[in-house]
């Protein structure tokens, strides 16, 4: 039999393995087709079945997490949509200065640069509605909102400047997902407090 020093290192590996893989930067590009890990929550799937969610299949893989599985409340469950869109605002704007570094044409650095102040925008602005979340649902609306013409200008000068980047349009589609998501909670938080704004 091993040494008990040595199965905690297995252990350990194994375990920060399994955790690393669920980090929520991995939802800029998920993989298709694969089974939800966890059943999801009824807040989940009322939240997947909204009108203005763009990908039910997505907003269902992306609050598949056991943290987003145990929120109590449609408050909780729009603060962890904030984190997630946050997190993987992040992830893309880290792919955006990645490929800003490599050498291309005036053109296509203008878009980049106007994709990376898209994303420091979208991060600030999920950052924002998580605090305000609880205080004023209709601010936290039009701050999740408003992030979407950000994203959409982005695209339209990449496709401008012909920059071909299938990471970044993922990156673009995804955040559009989280958009849809977090507009569609703040959305049902104003429903369920309607006297309190």
């Amino acid at each position: 039999m091993a040494p008990p020093y040595q199965l905690c290192l297995v252990l350990v590996i194994f375990l920060s393995i399994f955790s690393l893989s669920s980090l929520p930067t991995s939802a800029i590009i998920p993989k298709a087709n694969v089974s939800l890990p966890i059943p999801s929550s009824q807040l989940v799937e009322n939240l997947c079945n909204g009108k203005a969610i763009q990908n039910r299949r997505f907003c269902l893989k992306a609050l598949s997490t056991p943290e987003v599985i145990a929120a109590m409340d449609t408050t909780q469950l729009g603060t962890l949509i904030m984190k997630l869109g946050a997190a993987n605002a992040k992830a893309t704007l880290n792919v955006y200065n990645e490929i800003i570094k490599k050498p291309g044409s005036p053109q296509a650095l203008k878009a980049l640069n106007c994709c990376v102040e898209a994303y420091k925008y979208a991060i600030l602005s999920f950052e924002m509605v998580s605090s305000e979340l609880v205080e004023d649902p209709q601010t936290a609306n039009y701050d999740v909102a408003v992030i979407g013409p950000e994203i959409a200008n982005c695209e339209k000068e990449l496709i401008n400047a012909k920059v071909q980047a299938p990471r970044l349009l993922a990156g673009n589609r995804f955040i559009k997902y989280y958009v849809s998501m977090g507009y569609e909670i703040t959305s049902t938080l104003e429903l369920e407090n309607p006297n309190e704004y």
